[in-house]
């Protein structure tokens, strides 16, 4: 629906222009409740397939469209408000009356100091609301979060899903708080200092609820993803409901980014001389210039391929940055020495190091779980920021059998070291809620489909996709069970105590350290690598600082060369003298040293979990 709304004579009415793309309808009417159909008529032929009227609503005013001769009503294609369900009638949203206090918000670019947290509204609370997330942004603040990332929040069937089943884009999930709530929790974000991206799904569509097949040719024939039919990106329209529905985030909503999910996945024929996510980022970048803060485009990718992030000037789609699940791989498999299914390249000691480097393992070289050479190199002058490098995501948790993190399966020793990893990464580090104290609860795969037999391919289908894979299918729960929601919220008695606590603790001092030190958010990529130095041991560099990480059975005893240590887990050294020659680095554990000449750090001295000095 075009807004295009003017004040009528009505307190609370606004005269609009509906309008919907419906190549496949002969005639299309308006439905309004306690009003006669309103026939739309057709678009001169240069719009092949809008239909359009003029009409006065209000607030809250519900509607859909019937097509042809059909006796229901659909939703609006680009629905704002789905008040009963995405099989149910729209309903008008004026999202121009909200009282947005954040004028004076300049953003937040990737550059310096920042720090993504990737969270889900449905599980991230109790309330699994908007609202009650609001409350939490202070915690996000103290923790030294710069950027909140929501899972998909679009309009979906059922009460609680992880939001890639969305069907209708331009919503907000009503079990969230709809669109109003949505508008609250991005202007309180603003208000803490605190940037908000948003996961969006443009690769496909949910099982249930999906009417767009029946307006127009929105989805191709005969060509699917992993998870359903691939949209149709021949079709001009169906490019700019795209297009649109990313604008709309970043201006209405005032969101500061989006994330691309699984973009690999966006089939594209050549019928268009200029890639679906290049169109994206141009109208991201003419709408940043407009409002003068950064926009962020950042692409989930399967494809190791630096197109995504290079200069269109380059030849690349000039996107913000994109995530790099080869670092995850490479830090997964050092940690926990799993090296099944894609994880078994990285069993190589040089994949940390090269992953640390800031590219990708796979550049041009062989993938043996995908049987092909696979990726591309990373040109030089490509600041690392560019890339976000994470050791936990929904992804990685939540694929997983019993959607187990590695809190469930990593002693706190390796807790520890694998949050000095992911802090001192020289991409911009992103953590998964809960992340940050070792969350002991699961973070599953859950649905709720009302439908019974849908519910049930579901469950049967994620059963059978883990024992081709050699798990114990036992050990993986019903999606659609209730429980398994409920299982997987975070539960906030944890951080407060114990080893939780100590972690949590850990978290924040690694952050107020990057805010501290530029070194730690050095772009160059010339100034990281590293080098394997025997079985577990690695030592990594970046732009002076030096990394030693011990997770062998054995002590290693290192010289500081006059460095100071600004960071470490290891438990054979105690506080004491600065300028001690050498430490001993126990099994288990990982130190970062400065720069030579750096000054210390008083406030990582007098932490007793994180650091400590050699007597």
């Amino acid at each position: 629906m075009t807004t295009d709304a003017t004040p009528s004579s009505g307190a609370s009415e606004a005269a609009a222009t509906i309008d919907v793309w419906a190549p496949r309808a002969d005639r299309v009417r308006l439905r309004r409740p306690g009003h006669d159909d309103l026939e739309l008529a057709m678009v001169e032929a240069a719009e092949a397939g809008w239909w359009r009227a003029d009409v006065a609503l209000a607030n809250g005013d519900e509607y859909g469209f019937v097509l042809g001769d059909a006796e229901s009503a659909r939703p609006d294609p680009r629905s704002r408000r789905q008040p009963r369900g995405v099989h149910d009638l729209s309903a008008w949203d004026d999202g121009a009356s909200f009282p947005w206090t954040d004028q004076d918000w300049r953003g937040r670019d990737l550059s310096g100091a920042t720090l993504i947290y990737e969270l889900h509204i449905g599980t991230f609370t109790p309330e699994g609301t908007l609202d009650a997330a609001i409350a939490k942004l202070p915690y996000l603040v103290d923790l030294g979060a710069t950027h909140v990332e929501l899972l998909p929040v679009n309009g979906f069937n059922g009460t609680h899903n992880w939001g890639y089943d969305g069907v209708l884009w331009y919503t907000v999930q009503e079990d969230y708080g709809g669109p109003g709530a949505y508008r609250r929790f991005v202007d309180a974000a603003h208000d803490a200092g605190l940037a908000v991206i948003q996961d969006v799904v443009y690769n496909h569509l949910g099982p249930s609820g999906n009417y767009l097949p029946e307006y127009g040719p929105y989805l191709r024939d005969g060509q699917n993803t992993t998870w359903g039919a691939s949209v149709n990106l021949d079709e001009r329209a169906v490019r700019d409901y795209i297009i649109d529905n990313a604008v709309m985030w970043l201006r209405d909503y005032h969101v500061d980014g989006l994330r691309l999910d699984a973009v690999h996945a966006l089939h594209e024929s050549g019928a268009f001389p200029t890639h679906i996510l290049q169109e994206i980022a141009e109208r991201t970048d003419a709408l940043s210039a407009q409002v003068s803060r950064p926009l962020i485009l950042i692409a989930e990718s399967d494809l190791n391929d630096p197109v995504m992030i290079l200069p269109r000037d380059e030849g690349g789609y000039g996107l913000t940055a994109q995530w790099v699940d080869d670092w995850h791989h490479a830090v997964h498999v050092a940690l926990s020495g799993e090296t099944a299914g894609y994880y078994a390249d990285f069993a190589d000691p040089k994949a940390l190091p090269k992953t640390w480097a800031g590219g990708f393992y796979h550049d041009g070289t062989y993938s043996s779980f995908r049987e092909m050479t696979w990726g591309k190199p990373v040109p030089e002058g490509i600041p690392s920021h560019r890339f976000v490098e994470f050791a936990q995501d929904h992804d990685q948790i939540g694929n997983r059998a019993a959607g187990d993190r590695l809190s469930q399966n990593l002693s706190f020793a390796r807790l520890q070291i694998e949050a000095v990893l992911t802090m001192m990464a020289p991409g911009t580090p992103m953590i998964f809620m809960g992340e940050e104290w070792g969350a002991s609860t699961p973070w599953q795969f859950f649905t709720s489909h009302p439908e019974p037999e849908l519910a049930a391919a579901t469950a049967k289908g994620r059963r059978e996709e883990f024992a081709k894979m050699g798990w114990d299918e036992s050990l993986v729960p019903d999606p659609n069970d209730p429980e398994t929601f409920e299982r997987s919220k975070l539960d906030w008695n944890e951080p407060t105590h114990g080893e939780h606590k100590r972690l949590l603790e850990g978290y924040r001092l690694l952050a107020r350290m990057r805010r501290q030190h530029p070194e730690l958010t050095d772009p160059d990529r010339s100034g990281h690598g590293g080098e394997s130095v025997g079985e577990g041991r690695w030592i990594l560099h970046r732009a002076g600082a030096t990394i030693y990480l011990n997770l062998s059975a054995e002590p290693w005893r290192i010289d500081l060369d006059g460095r100071e240590v600004w960071v470490g887990t290891t438990t054979a050294w105690g506080p004491g003298d600065a300028g001690a020659r050498s430490l001993t680095l126990s099994p288990d554990s990982i130190v970062v040293l400065g720069p030579q000449g750096s000054a210390p750090l008083p406030m990582a001295r007098n932490h007793a979990e994180y650091v400590a000095v050699e007597s």
